[in-house]
């Protein structure tokens, strides 16, 4: 699983996460987006926020148990976001 994190924060460091999608990454709302991973394991979800220009922060990271994303941990990745402005 950390495999996957780091070469997709690879792909979004080489070519910005713009153009960097599906199923890789996709937007959940605001200013968050979700990075998916899959592996023997399970599947993990990292949030994460783009601030001041080019930088990426890693927000909040979880094992997804459930269908959608949980509301939980997109509020925990926005109460993250908000404390660091």
């Amino acid at each position: 699983m950390q495999a996957r994190f780091l070469r997709i924060a690879e792909l979004l460091e080489g070519f910005g996460p713009q153009q960097v999608g599906m199923p890789h990454v996709r937007p959940l709302e605001g200013k968050l987006w979700e990075m998916r991973m899959q592996g023997r394991a399970g599947i993990a979800r990292g949030v994460y926020a783009a601030v001041q220009g080019r930088t990426l922060i890693v927000l909040h990271v979880f094992v997804k148990k459930t269908q959608t994303t949980p509301r939980a941990a997109i509020e925990t990745a926005r109460t993250r976001l908000e404390a660091m402005r």
